[in-house]
């Protein structure tokens, strides 16, 4: 019943929010239907294992689909409060803009998809059959689409185009992954999952190792992976930062949710090495690819795009590895996940002050002014790239321990070099733009208000989560992260 609703209630709102006329009363229901998703989640926590319903064939949460879940409903629910503030600010700015053309105003378009968005990703998550899994990802692509155009400029409309064209392509050869699945399945149409793993012994190995290979460059394109990855640096830069947040924290985790849902399957198949070299191979490129890109950065939207990039290779790579780097994987989504978030809101306030998102043009984000961004902006560098102790250090510290003791040193050193790198690259840009002259002030008649406390207190927010779970683990979720990570095979 909770899965039903946790579907159900934000689709039904997001519909009725294209048809309320006034705005406060859209934001109203925004947050209070993303609070709502996150109440449910706690409460499916903790009857977590005790639900049975009609549909529990269909949809439900095993021990990877609850992390996920609880991941997808924090960010929305961060988003949405950050979303209300920022809507507000953004109507004042251009409110002209905001009231002009279209059957339903800017505004309506965000509220309506940005509560449709929460229902079609809780849908995937939820969706115990890979035909239904593979739908619920088309209808995250359309629903998101329309929010990477909130600002109605050229670059976010080429931006959206280039993402629904591109993950377009990814999800038709996902889609004839799923036809050489029923293949390999000797042509059995029923696709929930439970009964592919537990038939996965009599498959077809062949046509089993075609069809992960589609699914993986499917997913993978929507995922981010490198080099499926080039929808992303621009739809992450031209959406507004709330949507690129979720874009980055929840969409790519949905995508990356798909290739383990076949990984299962091909792991019990005895695939399970040819897939996690595959894992590897995909991941450490990604790894590498981010490294170079974030060197050559002039954006800094952009730079986190390709942030993004790195984390999602390495968390492929955890599960490449194997053993205990499946628990560092997860770890590190998670970690990812709360601080690309923070991040993403943080870059939404400098935006907001400085009109650009041009690095060069940015300086002394430390000084008086815009001492909170500054000091945001700068602690979220430190925890994206690893600094300890947060989830993410936990994360890519179990990763490589991991493959120094399963003997990959060669993996070992290009997967450090190239952390290094990033770290470095990033380094360069975040001191460039917080420390220097006090000589690029915020422009004046600025009418947001992105250093006052509703605007930062939420990246604060979810930058202290993700530091202090590098301090305490809760055993609570300790424990579904350690099933989970025995369910994809590692320790």
């Amino acid at each position: 019943m909770i899965t039903i609703l946790l579907i159900t209630v934000p689709l039904f709102s997001g519909i009725a929010s294209f048809f309320i006329r006034e705005d406060r009363p859209r934001r109203v229901l925004m947050a209070a239907c993303s609070i709502f998703h996150f109440i449910m989640v706690m409460a499916l926590l903790s009857f977590y294992g005790r639900e049975h319903g009609v549909f529990s064939q269909w949809f439900g949460f095993d021990n990877i689909g609850i992390i996920f879940l609880l991941i997808t409903s924090i960010l929305f629910f961060g988003a949405s409060l950050y979303g209300v503030r920022y809507l507000s600010d953004e109507a004042k700015y251009a409110r002209a803009r905001a009231k002009s053309g279209g059957l339903f105003s800017p505004e309506a378009v965000f509220g309506g998809c940005f509560l449709i968005f929460l229902s079609t990703v809780t849908l995937t998550i939820a969706s115990r059959h890979l035909a239904i899994f593979w739908a619920g990802v088309e209808a995250t692509t359309l629903t998101s689409a329309p929010l990477i155009y909130f600002h109605r400029t050229k670059r976010s409309l080429e931006a959206t185009w280039k993402y629904l064209l591109i993950c377009s392509v990814g999800i038709a050869i996902a889609l004839l992954g799923i036809f050489l699945l029923t293949v390999a399945n000797n042509n059995q149409t029923q696709l929930f999952l439970a009964r592919l793993i537990e038939n996965a012994g009599c498959m077809n190995r062949q046509w089993l190792q075609a069809a992960f290979l589609l699914l993986f460059v499917g997913y993978a394109t929507k995922m981010g992976l490198a080099p499926f990855h080039t929808w992303l640096p621009d739809a992450h830069s031209e959406a507004p930062s709330v949507i690129s947040a979720l874009l980055s924290g929840a969409l790519l985790n949905c995508a990356f949710l798909g290739i383990l849902r076949v990984y299962q399957v091909c792991s019990v198949a005895g695939l399970g090495h040819y897939c996690r070299e595959v894992f590897i191979a995909f991941g450490l490129l990604s790894v590498i690819f981010a490294a170079v890109f974030i060197l050559r950065q002039r954006d800094y939207k952009r730079l986190l795009a390709y942030s993004s990039v790195e984390h999602m290779g390495i968390m492929a790579l955890g599960i490449g590895l194997g053993g205990i780097a499946v628990f560092g994987a997860l770890i590190n989504m998670i970690g990812h996940s709360l601080v690309k978030a923070g991040l993403f809101f943080s870059a939404g306030n400098i935006l907001s002050c400085f009109k650009t998102k041009k690095i060069d043009d940015i300086r002394a984000l430390m000084s008086s002014a815009t001492r909170r961004l500054g000091i945001l902006w700068m602690f979220g560098f430190l925890l994206i790239t690893g600094t300890p102790p947060s989830a993410v250090f936990f994360g890519k510290f179990i990763i490589l321990r991991q493959a120094f003791l399963s003997g990959h040193y060669l993996i070992s050193i290009v997967f450090l070099t190239a952390l290094a790198i990033i770290f470095a690259g990033m380094a360069r840009i975040v001191i460039s733009m917080t420390q220097g002259e006090d000589d690029c002030r915020p422009r004046e008649n600025n009418s947001y208000n992105a250093t006052g406390f509703t605007r930062t207190c939420l990246p604060a927010a979810f930058f202290v989560t993700a530091l202090a779970l590098g301090l305490y683990f809760p055993g609570w979720l300790t424990d579904i992260l350690r099933a989970a990570s025995r369910s994809l095979g590692g320790a």
